[in-house]
């Protein structure tokens, strides 16, 4: 694999400065799991996990099809269905005629559920802040510039694979 990497142009240099921040994230996706769990409430109350991250997508996306939330979520769409569930039964999310095609539904946040996902998001937000409340405002400032290019890196990586595979 180290081979095919140098065979696109990879430096030995950009390698080890791969592999250390490959570490950093591998520990970086750990942290978040354990944070996501203290921070995420459960029960009838509250939201798994996975179904914040529906309710995530139908707030900032706007109204989907189950197929759609299944692939941003990269889940099977019987998972997604599973967690649809949970939130139309607590009033979460509610079921929409398509307006593209009325014989299909779309999935929608209801009031209650933005309230819900703000309450969540205000809640993260708080912790996030007291994690950084240390650090210099401008490294604060870098460290979201970085992260946010970072993530389009990847979603622009991972976007030109899928359509490889199409």
């Amino acid at each position: 694999m180290v081979v095919a990497a140098r065979d696109r142009g990879a430096t030995a240099a950009e390698l080890d400065v791969a592999d250390q921040l490959g570490a950093q994230l591998v520990r970086l996706v750990r942290a978040i799991g354990r944070t996501k769990s203290q921070l995420t409430k459960h029960g009838p109350d509250g939201l798994e996990r996975l179904a914040y991250a529906v309710l995530y997508c139908l707030v900032q996306d706007g109204p989907q099809r189950t197929g759609k939330v299944a692939e941003l979520l990269h889940a099977e769409t019987s998972t997604i269905s599973r967690q649809v569930r949970y939130l139309v039964s607590h009033g979460l999310v509610e079921r929409r005629a398509d307006p593209v095609d009325g014989r299909a539904c779309v999935l929608a946040a209801t009031e209650e559920g933005e309230r819900v996902f703000e309450e969540n998001r205000s809640i993260r937000n708080h912790r996030i802040a007291q994690m950084l409340a240390d650090w210099p405002e401008d490294e604060r400032a870098v460290l979201t510039r970085l992260v946010e290019r970072l993530v389009t890196s990847i979603e622009k990586t991972t976007a030109t694979a899928d359509s490889n595979r199409a």
